[in-house]
């Protein structure tokens, strides 16, 4: 199994629309800085937003979605604001200050906070206290992921067109073997993916 690496941030965030989203930005990745957004509407449609096609091609052949755009994914980050657009995809968010939860994770070594073994070690309390959560599980294609949180921010506010406000994440997503944190939140984290 090849282990790839993607080091980065994780924004989960539900709308009164009943839209949830799911960003993906990733400084470092084996396909360089990169960015995707992963929408679940009201009906349970899953669309795929991803910056190149073979970020598309990768994301698709681990996750579940009904539809894969290829667009251009630009992510601007100034302060606290998160500002997103994905082809015709427009949101923005704002953070708050660091959570509790956040400060304990910042505390572990970001050397051990990445490793599997830790990942695996962290995945029940993870699960008692974020329910819907899960630090590791199968992905598609015979592929296994870790993810290895780092930092917690809770989301204070969202905007973009049609989403009618911030919401809780509920129902969860339905992308691969877990979900976001119910409570809207950005998550830094380092991903990986092992392929076969």
């Amino acid at each position: 199994m090849q282990r790839l690496r993607f080091d980065g941030w994780i924004a989960g965030l539900g709308s009164a629309s009943g839209t949830r989203l799911v960003l993906g930005h990733w400084p470092g990745s084996p396909f360089g800085p990169v960015s995707d957004v992963m929408v679940e509407d009201a009906t349970g449609l899953r669309t795929l937003y991803a910056a190149t096609s073979e970020l598309a091609e990768f994301v698709a052949a681990t996750y579940r979605f009904d539809a894969v755009r290829v667009v251009p994914v630009d992510v601007t980050r100034t302060g606290s604001r998160w500002s997103v657009e994905a082809g015709p995809l427009r949101f923005g968010f704002t953070t708050g200050r660091r959570s509790p939860l956040g400060q304990l994770l910042r505390v572990v070594p970001p050397v051990l906070a990445r490793t599997p073994a830790w990942i695996r070690l962290i995945d029940l309390p993870a699960r008692l206290v974020l329910p819907g959560v899960r630090t590791h599980g199968s992905a598609g294609n015979g592929r296994y992921e870790w993810y290895g949180a780092r930092d917690l921010y809770p989301i204070v506010s969202a905007d973009g067109p049609d989403l009618g406000g911030l919401a809780p994440i509920d129902p969860p997503v339905r992308f691969g073997f877990g979900s976001t944190p119910r409570a809207p939140s950005l998550v830094r984290i380092t991903t990986i993916v092992a392929v076969p």
